[in-house]
């Protein structure tokens, strides 16, 4: 009988004790879980909104540019000189006699004058 009181005694002690602990750990108020939140958004802007809109606008920016006698790459890996440019598409001479028509926005790169010449030596 004294061994199951002992027992219980330590028990509950050690529930008391888990009790304090437990009080001391207080739940973050409103104040901590807005600090969190706006934490959380400042982390989620700079790093995946911001930088995705600056690369669509640079894009937007590149396909508004393009004029007859760029040399451009696709998305395809394609390597070509504009030879003609529409609303939505240009045309692509990517081999003598060889052009292609390719919508604008796949063109991913404008390239310096004579990098084809380049690339075929």
């Amino acid at each position: 009988m004294k061994a199951i009181l002992a027992a219980l005694a330590l028990t509950t002690s050690g529930l008391a004790m888990a009790d304090g602990a437990a009080a001391a750990q207080q739940p973050m108020g409103i104040t901590g879980q807005l600090v969190f939140l706006g934490g959380f958004l400042l982390i989620f802007y700079f790093l995946l909104w911001r930088p995705q809109s600056k690369r669509q606008k640079e894009h937007k920016n590149l396909i508004g540019g393009l004029s007859k006698g760029d040399e451009v790459v696709t998305a395809g890996g394609m390597l070509g000189k504009i030879t003609k440019v529409t609303d939505d598409f240009v045309v692509i001479e990517v081999a003598d006699g060889v052009q292609l028509p390719v919508q604008k926005v796949a063109i991913t790169a404008a390239l310096p004058k004579g990098t084809i010449k380049d690339v075929k030596a």
